[in-house]
């Protein structure tokens, strides 16, 4: 790192447990400023991020990066997962379309907020390859395009008319099912899966897949011209996470994130929130081949492809 260095960087991430010690300024890096932006939901950051570099630090959802990289956005990944969760539990289904099994939802309408959106590559990747579902006799109904321009959704998707609302669509049977939407506490809808955290817990134990969902991206000019900052970085948000996981092992009051955090604990045995990529690897590279099944990479990356950066942060 060059003597006196102080570089502030625009950064765009989300409000989490694991970031607060970031964000308030009680773990600071060494030559780096952050200048945050207060964005909400984060989601609205990788837009920008990906068609004009806004931001010089940003969350970014891995599908979209993937995506991005293919098409030689100018961003470096770094291996810290900002969001991580199960997915079998995101799918809801209006009870009058009968879906009882995975495989009723071909010939139906799933609403999702957007087509290449990573959770449902998730929950379709797993729907496909542990349930026999025909990705391609479903009927996607989408409310937003791609966060990547330059991708065409596939024929049988769907934009929903303008005005309507993924959640009411579903109360209403418009939509037979949707994926990601927040838990809907009605009569009108079931989840697909019953008991679907003990679903999701007998899945990690049989995969050892820990989806995840959002990472951390650099400008790649940033990373070239100041490479220390990738390690600094590693090491920052690594020291704001470990603070966090501090906190849990306190009997102080807990979140709601607090709480999920302490089950995801109990499924996965350890650290809820694993940085590096020996960690995530199995995650990274089941999400990588989920996109390339469904056609939102025309090739296979390899882990090393999506992240090359320097080998000291591979620990």
């Amino acid at each position: 790192m060059a003597t006196n260095t102080n570089l502030v960087f625009k950064t765009a991430i989300g409000s989490y447990g694991h970031t607060k010690a970031l964000k308030d300024g009680s773990v600071k890096a060494r030559g780096i400023t952050f200048d945050f932006m207060d964005i909400s939901p984060v989601n609205r950051a990788f837009r920008p991020m990906i068609e004009r570099l806004a931001f010089d630090v940003s969350e970014m959802a891995l599908t979209t990066y993937m995506m991005a990289k293919f098409f030689n956005k100018q961003m470096t990944a770094l291996p810290i997962v900002l969001v991580r969760m199960f997915h079998h539990g995101t799918i809801q289904c209006n009870v009058r379309s009968r879906i009882r099994i995975p495989k009723d939802l071909e010939g139906k309408r799933v609403g999702l907020r957007a087509y290449a959106q990573t959770g449902p590559t998730w929950s379709r990747g797993i729907l496909q390859n542990d349930y026999g579902l025909d990705l391609g006799k479903v009927t996607w109904v989408t409310f937003e395009r791609s966060h990547v321009s330059e991708y065409l959704d596939p024929p049988n998707v769907v934009r929903a008319d303008d005005g309507k609302k993924i959640t009411d669509m579903l109360l209403a049977g418009e939509i037979d099912a949707a994926i990601g939407v927040d838990r809907i506490y009605s009569p009108e809808v079931k989840s697909l899966f019953d008991q679907a955290s003990d679903v999701e817990a007998a899945w990690f134990k049989k995969t050892g897949i820990y989806p995840v969902n959002h990472i951390l991206v650099v400008k790649s000019e940033l990373a070239t011209s100041h490479p220390w900052i990738l390690s600094e970085l590693f090491a920052v948000f690594k020291a704001s996470k470990e603070r966090y996981l501090e906190h849990l092992n306190t009997n102080g009051p807990l979140s709601a994130e607090d709480e999920l955090r302490l089950r995801l604990k109990a499924v996965v045995g350890g650290d809820p929130l694993p940085y590096g990529l020996p960690s995530n690897r199995k995650a990274i590279e089941a999400l990588a081949q989920f996109s390339f099944e469904q056609a939102l990479l025309p090739k296979l990356f390899t882990i090393e492809e999506l992240f090359d950066f320097p080998v000291m942060l591979l620990e």
